[in-house]
């Protein structure tokens, strides 16, 4: 039995339909009245309601499972005390559940963002739930993707791809020669695929990004270019301009749409390496030139 928590979400769905076409047997974990669990309803039947922070919710969801696909977390927030509740103490309770009941191994889907030298509260607690996994006692998988991008779904890549077509002037944080390696859905899911259940991945973190760097400036060219927005132009900012922005946003909006967040993931590196995933599980990710092209027009 597989145990796989945010199971409706963008990459969790693609799982769960992976596992199934592989004659798995399944269970899903998703949030009280999900309407996006309908993506997931033929490829599972055994589906869960349960919210990872409440500890009762969770009791008895590792019953007669041996791997735990731990995918759920909050990623984006008006509540900054959410990424404790939830990705901290969420984690802490999926791991108390996955001990009693002898999970053999758990394989927790962190952040590229755990690695920027300028934290924000998501990467912090990403970092945290990290430390609560290794030292769980349970055996475990680690792995860190980079900005992931797909056909459908991918709650950060859609909202920068909107914006992007928001303004007819593209306004842009920093220099953009910040390097992302973006990394295709199907990549990072076939490589989950190829992880469980591999006892020399216990105990080691990998890094699931794609094939090749790309400045966040060029990565913005490119998505505009498929949008069919080539011609719109890109004004850079200065980041203490942003900065400053931001904070008066702050003060005025419930929930601004420039925060430290936003920029924090615009002007930091998240060029991880992934070499150790491609030697020692077989992790074969394309470059974002390639792949990108085919996820437009968006579905």
């Amino acid at each position: 039995m597989i145990l796989i928590t945010g199971a409706s979400g963008a990459m969790g769905s693609v799982l769960v339909k992976k596992l199934h076409e592989k004659g798995e047997n399944i269970r899903a974990c998703v949030m009280p009245g999900d309407p996006l669990v309908r993506r997931i309803e033929t490829a599972c039947e055994d589906i869960r309601y349960a919210d990872i922070a409440d500890a009762a919710s969770m009791t008895g969801i590792c019953k007669g499972v041996t791997t735990v696909f731990h995918l759920a977390a909050i990623i984006l927030s008006k509540d900054e005390n959410s990424f404790e509740r939830v990705n901290v103490q969420g984690t802490r309770n999926i791991l108390e559940e996955a001990k009693r009941e002898g999970v053999r191994h758990f394989i927790y889907i962190s952040s590229a963002s755990v690695v920027y030298p300028h934290p924000t509260p998501y990467s912090l607690s990403k970092r945290k739930a990290e430390e609560i996994v290794v030292n769980s006692g349970i055996p475990y998988t680690i792995i860190r993707p980079t900005l992931v991008y797909g056909k459908s779904g991918g709650l950060e890549f859609d909202k920068y791809l909107a914006y992007l077509q928001r303004f007819p002037i593209v306004p842009f944080i920093g220099k953009g020669n910040s390097l992302k390696r973006p990394v295709f859905v199907e990549d990072i899911i076939s490589g989950l695929v190829a992880v469980q259940g591999q006892q020399n991945a216990y105990g080691k973190i990998y890094n699931f990004s794609g094939a090749e760097s790309i400045s966040m400036l060029d990565f913005s060219r490119l998505c505009l270019i498929l949008l069919g927005c080539q011609n719109k132009p890109i004004v850079r900012l200065p980041i203490p301009l942003c900065m400053a922005i931001a904070r008066i946003m702050g003060y005025l909006m419930k929930d601004p749409p420039l925060k430290w967040q936003v920029i924090a993931g615009i002007t930091q590196d998240a060029d991880l390496d992934p070499s150790l995933a491609i030697a020692e599980i077989g992790y074969n990710p394309a470059g974002v030139s390639r792949q990108l092209p085919k996820c437009f027009p968006r579905s």
